[in-house]
């Protein structure tokens, strides 16, 4: 029995060594910070020649030479994204990028000259910088909800790996995540009129937050006359709607100004005209009776 599990630990050590079985560690930052993947591994740290991977292609995009201790960056390689942005530890053989994107996530890997086995693997997740959630009436379902009850919506764009989140003091009330890059997301919410709890809005992600606080005094208060004061880009669309208005409403006064002043420079023109033709018609009947009496005589 023994024997049988000292077999089983040879074949599974076996297994690791050819395979490269290897824990993936995951590395989280901020966009835009730097992050540094320390492989704190002696095994890599003695070998000749240490080559960075990046991707599931294993794109080539540094290495250390301990022989004539250089190093090179392959700027080129992965489509040019890491230019002018890698460092390399020639004593530990830690590869370091600065100014960070959300396209440098993905898998790095470290492998030597003598095996193409990882001998380290890195899960690198850059995250975007988060936008405060945006608070705002929500006219539709204002309108079709009860007098007694304020319907609000919580909305953010262009997020992406984030969860969206009501809280009524510390507790959860509703929540929605979304995994997908550059999607917007929208939350509903109905609280009292009277309601005098505290209420926020949080958008965060596994290493940052953002929150907007609710004041429900500004956005629910009642509207006389069945009128809905609902968010602020309602007025604004009111506004430019009113302004659109005014504007056609004085250029059709000044077409029709502008109108009757060419009926009337027409009229006169007319009458000008006829008055001339008249006046011609006299010349020529006068002219025609004294060469009439010229000739009697």
């Amino acid at each position: 029995m023994f024997e049988t599990f000292i077999f089983i630990c040879l074949c599974s050590w076996s297994l690791a060594g050819v395979f490269g079985v290897d824990e993936v560690k995951s590395v989280s930052v901020m966009e835009g910070d730097s992050v540094t993947l320390n492989t704190d591994d002696t095994d890599i740290q003695r070998n000749d020649q240490i080559l960075w991977r990046f991707g599931h292609n294993n794109i080539l995009i540094a290495q250390i030479n301990r022989k004539n201790n250089k190093s090179k960056c392959h700027y080129n390689n992965a489509a040019g994204r890491f230019r002018d942005r890698l460092q390399l530890d020639h004593q530990t053989g830690s590869l370091s990028i600065t100014n960070t994107t959300t396209t440098d996530s993905g898998l790095y890997k470290v492998t030597s000259s003598r095996t193409e086995t990882p001998l380290s693997t890195f899960n690198l997740t850059v995250y975007a910088h988060l936008p405060v959630p945006v608070v705002s009436r929500d006219c539709a379902s204002s309108s079709s909800s009860s007098q007694q009850n304020c319907s609000l919506v919580c909305s953010v764009v262009n997020v992406g790996h984030v969860t969206l989140s009501w809280y009524k003091g510390n507790s959860l009330l509703s929540s929605i995540s979304v995994s997908d890059l550059s999607i917007s997301l929208s939350l509903p919410l109905e609280v009292e009129y009277q309601d005098k709890n505290s209420y926020s809005c949080v958008l965060n992600n596994p290493i940052s937050n953002q929150t907007q606080h609710l004041d429900i005094t500004q956005l629910c208060h009642t509207c006389e006359d069945n009128i809905h004061c609902c968010s602020f880009t309602e007025a604004v669309i009111r506004l430019v709607l009113s302004a659109l208005l005014g504007v056609a409403t004085v250029a059709v006064l000044v077409y029709d100004i502008r109108s009757t002043r060419s009926e009337l420079i027409r009229t006169e023109e007319t009458k000008h005209y006829h008055q001339t033709l008249v006046k011609s018609d006299q010349h020529y009947e006068l002219s025609r009776r004294m060469s009439s009496i010229y000739v009697q005589i």
